[in-house]
C-alpha cells in the first residue's frame, strides 16, 4: 500500500506549527492568569466564605486555564508521537509538560483548600445549582483527600516530575520508536521498526512468524538493560508516591481514578480467570486449523482464511463508517469527520510512534487518531477502535474541560463496541463458509487479547510491583520470569511459550505510561457484551441511550452513568455473563470447523478496494 494513499493528520485546528506565536502566547497568558487567581482566591476556598456562585466563577476560571494550557500540551504531544526523531519536536513536548507544571505549582493551594473544607461546608457547595456543572469533578477532588499531602511537599512532586518519571516515560518512548529489528530468513535480512516487526506475527507463513518473534526478542534483548531499568525506576517511583500517599496497595490509585472498588476489579479478575479452560479450548481448536502439532506463541495471530486480505485505505474508511451508520447515522455522522477533515494520521513512517490511540485534546477543538494503517484486517478493527473512542471523546465535549474525560473504564466501552459493530457486519454480510470461520477466529482472538491477556498483564504487573517492593531492583530474569508465569496461567498447554517470548513484557507501552491500566480492557470489552445484548433485546430504542452515554462523559460515577442505560454492574454474575458470550463463539467457531471442507492450502493474496 504506498503511503502517499493513507493520510497524515492536519494540526492546524490547534495551532499552525510548532514555530505559532499563538502556542508560546498561550502558554504564558494562561501562566499570568493562574497568578492572578491566585492572588485573588488563595484562603477564600478554604474559609467557605465564597457563595456558591462566587465558587462557580472560580471553578470556571479553573477550567478555562486548564483548557488552553491542555490544548498546548496535546499539540506538543502529537507533533512528538507524528516524529519523535525530530529533537525539536521533542523539546517542544518537554516544554509544554514544564508549563503544564508551572501553572499547577499556583493552583494546586484550590484542590487542597477544597479537600479540607468541612464536610457540611462543601456539602452545600455541590448540592448548589450553580455548581451542578462541576458536581462530579469536585466530587472526585474530595475523594483525594485522604491522600494528599502538605501544599509544599506537593509542589515539590509536581515539579521534580517531568525530571523523573515523565522523563524515563519519554526515554521509553523514544528508545522503542527508535529500536530497530532484524527479520532473518535464510541470508534474506530485513530491518525493521517495532510496528513493521510486529505485522509480521500475523501473517500466514510460519516461517515469517517464526522469524519475526525471534528477531523482535533479539531486538528487545540488545535494548534489555536499558529496558529493565526504566521499568525498575518506574516501579520504585509508583511505591514512592503510594506510600508517600499512603494508598495501601500498588493498584489503589488506579482504582480510585477509575472510581471502581478493589473488591470489583477482583470480582472481574477473578470471573475472568475462571474462563481460562474457554481460551485453552480455542486455541486447541486453532492448532488443529492450522494442521500443526504444537501452537506456539508466534502462532497465536496465524489468520485462518485461505485468502488474505489486503483493505485498501478508501476501504476500511467504507466498512467502519457503513458499519457505525446502520448502527446510528449521528455516529457516522461524527466518524466521517475524520476522514473529511484528516484528523487521522494513518500512514506508516519513520520516526512516528508506534500503536494507535486517540487523543481528545480539549473540548474547543476535537480529538485526533493515530493509527499505523497496513492494510490488514486486523488494522480495520483498530480503525473502528480508535474512532469508537474518537466519537466518544467528540460527544463528551459538551462535559467541558474538567468532566469531559471518563475513568479508563469506560474510556474503553465505546471503543470496543465500535470493534464489535464491525465485526458484526462483516459477520452478517459474509457468505463464504471458511471466511466466517476465520471472521469468528479473529474476534474470538481480539477478545482473548482483550480481557484474558489484559487480566493476565493485571496479574503480572501485580506481580512485578510487589517484587519490587519486597526484593528491591529486579533483574531482566526475574522480570522475565514473572511474565511467563502470569501468561502460562492464562495458556495452560494449549500454547507453547518460548524462551524468546520471556522479553515481551519490555515494548509493552501501559506498564509505563499508565501503570495497572490494563484491566480496564477487560471491564470495557465484557461491559460492551452486556450493552449489545441489550441492543438486540430493544433495537433503535437502546441508540438515544448510548450515545446519552457517551455524551455524559465523565461527568458521573460510571456505576451511576451505566444504571441510565439499565445496566447493573453490581448484579451478581455480570462478568461471567460476559464470557457466555465469548463462549457462544467459540462453540459457533467449532461447529464451523466440524462443517470445513476445503482443505488447507497455499495461501494467495488479494486486495479488497
Amino acid at each position: 500500500m504506498k503511503t502517499s494513499d493513507v493520510p497524515s493528520w492536519d494540526l492546524n485546528d490547534l495551532y499552525a506549527g510548532p514555530d505559532d506565536p499563538a502556542l508560546q502566547r498561550d502558554m504564558k497568558e494562561t501562566l499570568d492568569r493562574a497568578v492572578e487567581f491566585e492572588n485573588r482566591y488563595r484562603g477564600q476556598i478554604a474559609s467557605g466564605t465564597l457563595s456558591a456562585a462566587e465558587f462557580a466563577d472560580a471553578v470556571a476560571l479553573i477550567e478555562a486555564m486548564y483548557e488552553r494550557i491542555r490544548k498546548v500540551v496535546a499539540y506538543a504531544s502529537l507533533v512528538f508521537s507524528a516524529d519523535t526523531s525530530r529533537p525539536r519536536h521533542g523539546a517542544l513536548y518537554q516544554s509544554a509538560r514544564e508549563q503544564a507544571t508551572a501553572l499547577r505549582e499556583h493552583l494546586t493551594f484550590f484542590e487542597l483548600e477544597w479537600a479540607r473544607l468541612p464536610d457540611d461546608r462543601a456539602t452545600e457547595y455541590l448540592t448548589a445549582p450553580e455548581l451542578a456543572p462541576y458536581r462530579h469533578y469536585l466530587e472526585v477532588e474530595r475523594r483525594m483527600a485522604p491522600h494528599r499531602l502538605s501544599e509544599p511537599e506537593e509542589l515539590v512532586l509536581e515539579a521534580k516530575t517531568n525530571t523523573g518519571v515523565h522523563a524515563f516515560e519519554r526515554l521509553f518512548d523514544e528508545t522503542m520508536t527508535h529500536a530497530r529489528f532484524v527479520l532473518a530468513r535464510g541470508r534474506t535480512r530485513q530491518t525493521l521498526s517495532e510496528q513493521e516487526i510486529l505485522s509480521r506475527l500475523y501473517v500466514s507463513d510460519r516461517t515469517v512468524r517464526k522469524a519475526a518473534a525471534r528477531g523482535l526478542s533479539r531486538g528487545l534483548a540488545a535494548q534489555s538493560h536499558l529496558l529493565t531499568y526504566v521499568f525498575n525506576v518506574v516501579v520504585a517511583d509508583h511505591a514512592d508516591t503510594d506510600r508517600m500517599r499512603k494508598f495501601p496497595t500498588s493498584m489503589a490509585a488506579r482504582n480510585l481514578s477509575n472510581e471502581i472498588e478493589q473488591t470489583a476489579v477482583d470480582a472481574l479478575m477473578e470471573a475472568v480467570e475462571t474462563g481460562h479452560g474457554l481460551v485453552q479450548r480455542y486455541y486447541r481448536l486453532k492448532r488443529r486449523l492450522l494442521g500443526v502439532d504444537t501452537l506456539f506463541d508466534y502462532d497465536r495471530y496465524a489468520p485462518l482464511s485461505l485468502t488474505e486480505w489486503t483493505v485498501d485505505w478508501k476501504a476500511s474508511r467504507e466498512i467502519v463508517l457503513s458499519a457505525f451508520g446502520a448502527f446510528s447515522p449521528r455516529m457516522r455522522e461524527i466518524a466521517a469527520l475524520f476522514f473529511e477533515r484528516d484528523w487521522i494520521d494513518a500512514a506508516i513512517r519513520p520516526g512516528k510512534r508506534g500503536g494507535a490511540f486517540s487523543h481528545s485534546t480539549v473540548p474547543s477543538a476535537h480529538p485526533y487518531v493515530l493509527v499505523n494503517y497496513a492494510g490488514t484486517a486486523r488494522d480495520v478493527m483498530t480503525v473502528a477502535h480508535e474512532l469508537g473512542h474518537g466519537v466518544h471523546q467528540y460527544l463528551s465535549r459538551g462535559q467541558g474541560c474538567l468532566q469531559a474525560d471518563t475513568p479508563l473504564t469506560m474510556a474503553e466501552t465505546a471503543s470496543v463496541f465500535g470493534e464489535m459493530l464491525v465485526f458484526k457486519a462483516l459477520h452478517a454480510a459474509e457468505t463464504d463458509p471458511e471466511r466466517a470461520l476465520a471472521l469468528v477466529c479473529g474476534k474470538i482472538e481480539d477478545s482473548c487479547s482483550t480481557i484474558f491477556r489484559q487480566v493476565a498483564l493485571t496479574r503480572f504487573e501485580q506481580a512485578l510491583h510487589a517484587a519490587r517492593r519486597r526484593e528491591g531492583e529486579l533483574t531482566t530474569a526475574r522480570i522475565n520470569e514473572l511474565w511467563m508465569a502470569a501468561n502460562r496461567e492464562m495458556f495452560g498447554d494449549s500454547v507453547v511459550l518460548t524462551d524468546d517470548y520471556a522479553l515481551w513484557w519490555s515494548y509493552i507501552p501501559h506498564f509505563i505510561h499508565s501503570p495497572f491500566y490494563c484491566y480496564a480492557y477487560a471491564f470495557g470489552a465484557l461491559l460492551v457484551f452486556a450493552l449489545y445484548r441489550r441492543y438486540l433485546d430493544e433495537g433503535p430504542s437502546f441508540v438515544p441511550k448510548y450515545l446519552d452515554l457517551l455524551a455524559a462523559g465523565g461527568s458521573d460515577a460510571p456505576e451511576r452513568l451505566l444504571a441510565k442505560a439499565g445496566v447493573d454492574i453490581t448484579e451478581r454474575g455480570f462478568w461471567s455473563g460476559g464470557i457466555e458470550v465469548l463462549k457462544t463463539w467459540v462453540d459457533d467457531a467449532e461447529q464451523l470447523a466440524a462443517r470445513r471442507t476445503v482443505p488447507r492450502a497455499k495461501r494467495t493474496a488479494r486486495s479488497r478496494t
